[in-house]
């Protein structure tokens, strides 16, 4: 492991079986997470993109082990997290936090903010013992943009944005090096989303904090990240630094997913290559052969475009030969993708 390499992920799998029938026979899996490989730095903010379903919330429960993977490895510090037991995985998860998706589900209604963001000194009691807890809860809702008087009040008494500070504010209680943030903007309005954002952002300058931003929101996900993996159908199809993502993507479908990004600038719409994919998503419960995108991509119709009487085909590498994850070179740097045609986008 490389000194500032803080987490790994080696071929990460997560399926989950399908049962039917009275006796619940299992007739298939679900393969939510299918061979994802990463590293992630100290201080460092990884952006996770991709459609619904892909996998994105699933990679963030398996990196804090709420689910257990069906194979691969998580190893954090050089300790493999699917090892641990007891006490050692209570103390292994001091330093790897999670900040849900929705602050109007995540969040007890029935305890006190004090009581939801102290939680975590009732199982980790020497981070601050009972007579410190209250002024140490007052101290991260401060930490966090919240009023410390309102400590007695309920997650009902506060707006969305508010709630979602709440959350943060439970995420770093224990002082973690890993944050992983499943969506936290996703439920709240444009300017709420800008001040989480800008607090996580903060946050991270302040304490040292490693993320992992999950996110569909490819605006917010370049703001606040230094590298981004683009996920579909639980594999990772390009991951490289921000800059080489946004401006020199060379997956077929991280360019296709950003030339549906809304331009606001009128002048500058007619300018960018505008990309359609056709078709569904296909089940993550069969998934094609090959390529998992070849059954919409773009660039293999390209490649084999319909012959005279409509009949067509695509590359029989894209569809046999699934693509590995492999640094390409595309003139203005290098960064890693999962295509056997990966190439930059030419307008």
């Amino acid at each position: 492991m490389s000194a500032d390499v803080i987490l790994e992920a080696r071929d990460l799998v997560k399926h989950y079986p399908i049962k039917t029938g009275i006796i619940r026979r299992t007739t298939g899996h679900v393969r939510a997470v299918d061979g994802v490989s990463f590293d992630l730095h100290a201080g460092e903010t990884l952006g996770v993109v991709g459609e619904s379903g892909c996998g994105k919330s699933t990679l963030g429960r398996l990196l804090m082990r709420l689910e257990e993977p069906t194979s691969g490895s998580v190893t954090f510090e050089g300790v493999d997290m699917y090892t641990q037991r007891g006490a050692a995985m209570r103390r292994l998860r001091r330093d790897i936090q999670i900040v849900f998706q929705d602050p109007y589900t995540s969040l007890n209604p029935r305890k006190t903010v004090g009581d939801i963001v102290g939680e975590p000194f009732d199982i980790h009691p020497s981070v601050a013992p009972k007579g410190s807890r209250r002024r140490k809860v007052q101290e991260l809702l401060d930490l966090v943009g919240l009023n410390p008087e309102h400590i007695n009040r309920y997650p009902h008494q506060f707006s969305g944005g508010q709630r979602q500070r709440i959350g943060v504010a439970r995420g770093i209680a224990l002082s973690p090096k890993v944050l992983i943030c499943d969506e936290p903007v996703s439920a709240l309005d444009v300017s709420v989303q800008a001040q989480v954002v800008n607090l996580l952002e903060q946050l991270q300058k302040d304490l040292g904090l490693a993320y992992i931003f999950i996110a569909h929101d490819l605006a917010v996900v370049r703001h606040i990240s230094d590298r981004v993996a683009v996920m579909y159908l639980g594999k990772i199809v390009e991951l490289g630094d921000e800059t080489q993502i946004y401006d020199h993507p060379i997956h077929p479908y991280t360019q296709a997913l950003l030339s549906a990004v809304p331009v606001p600038d009128p002048s500058e719409k007619g300018k960018r290559v505008q990309i359609r994919l056709t078709g569904d998503v296909p089940s993550p419960a069969n998934p094609p052969s090959g390529c998992r995108f070849h059954t919409r991509c773009w660039l293999a119709q390209t490649l084999c475009p319909l012959a005279a009487d409509g009949s067509g085909s695509i590359p029989p590498q894209c569809s046999q030969e699934i693509p590995e994850l492999v640094t390409h070179d595309d003139g203005a740097g290098s960064h890693e993708a999962a295509c056997h045609f990966a190439r930059t986008l030419e307008a």
